[in-house]
């Protein structure tokens, strides 16, 4: 089989909209689809149902759900630890169990808590002494926006606040133009593509705004194809070493510390 032109890690997968029965069989099923496009690696969060305001219970049975498929698949998935910021202490705890004493290597966060407030702080800096980084997802709808979801514009404030921290900014927003404008001054804030239309223009922006290094390809499988969401990059009119830096370079980059922690060599 001839080497595939581009490596590439997903850094936004869940096992939700998969067919299965179980957490393996869900991560299986992705890992099938993600083969026929050449995907390397996958970093999976959340369970096989997604709850708005998980209770520190139901958090906890959604990252025991995804430790138990990365055990089935150590070299294909990585995992990032789901959080709900209205729970402090439950989330610190379930960060150190899931990442200091576990083999999760980043942190989710999802529409429980709006990212602005002073309740994500101290779970922000328990992942930034633990060296990975913190995924938000981030969108701003025309219907209006869940009560606690988070748009760019609050990704801004909490990114002012942790200078050291490395940050996602899950779907740049969905309304990306904005959300590319959003998180432009704070250089340690990365620009996701998933979860959107396959639109021209997304991707060449956030090349042109925040500089390659800075954009990350990612899917939202289940809940998107990989073929719509790797058009956005492969598609788009980047040079071919911008196209190097998204699929995978920077994935592998921000990933390396909490991996060389964990003594997983690149």
């Amino acid at each position: 089989m001839a080497k595939p032109e581009f490596e590439i890690w997903d850094v936004h997968t869940h096992l939700s909209g998969v067919p299965g029965d179980t957490p393996e069989a869900r991560l299986g099923k992705l890992l099938e689809y993600a083969d026929r496009l050449g995907i390397a690696k996958l970093c999976v969060f959340m369970g096989m149902s997604f709850t708005y305001d998980p209770s520190p219970e139901v958090v906890r049975r959604e990252n025991d759900e995804v430790l138990r498929a990365l055990r089935h698949f150590p070299d294909r998935a990585f995992g990032f630890v789901y959080v709900n910021p209205r729970h402090t202490q439950a989330s610190l705890d379930e960060l150190n169990r899931c990442v200091r004493d576990g083999p999760m290597v980043g942190v989710k966060l999802w529409v429980a808590q709006r990212c602005h407030e002073p309740t994500l702080d101290p779970i922000v800096a328990r992942a930034t002494e633990l060296k990975v980084p913190v995924l938000q997802h981030t969108w701003l709808k025309i219907t209006g926006n869940l009560p606690g979801e988070s748009m760019p514009e609050d990704m801004a404030q909490l990114a002012a606040r942790h200078p050291h921290a490395t940050i996602i900014c899950a779907h740049t927003g969905g309304e990306w133009e904005g959300g590319i404008r959003a998180i432009r001054p704070y250089p340690h804030v990365y620009a996701e593509l998933c979860g959107s239309d396959p639109t021209a223009g997304f991707t060449e922006m956030a090349v042109r705004e925040l500089g390659a290094e800075r954009v990350l390809y990612a899917s939202d499988a289940g809940g998107r194809s990989f073929a719509s969401q790797l058009a956005k990059v492969l598609g788009a009119d980047i040079p071919t070493a911008a196209k190097r830096l998204i699929l995978a370079g920077n994935a592998k980059r921000i990933l390396q510390p909490i991996l060389r922690e964990k003594g997983i060599r690149l």
